[in-house]
């Protein structure tokens, strides 16, 4: 394999895994918009928190 295709092989794995890294950083700290209720449910359930 010439010298070129090698360094642009090596920098494109590298580009690669810090997407996913990016892509799996930005999942864990977001809600999947599914799991959460809506919005006037969780607008009561926190202010019957903050009540008790």
């Amino acid at each position: 394999m010439p010298r070129n295709k090698k360094i642009f092989l090596i920098l494109f794995v590298i580009f690669m895994l810090i997407m996913c890294w990016i892509g799996y950083d930005i999942s864990r700290r977001t809600t999947f918009p599914g799991s959460k209720g809506n919005l006037e449910q969780r607008i009561g359930d926190e202010l019957e928190k903050g009540e008790k």
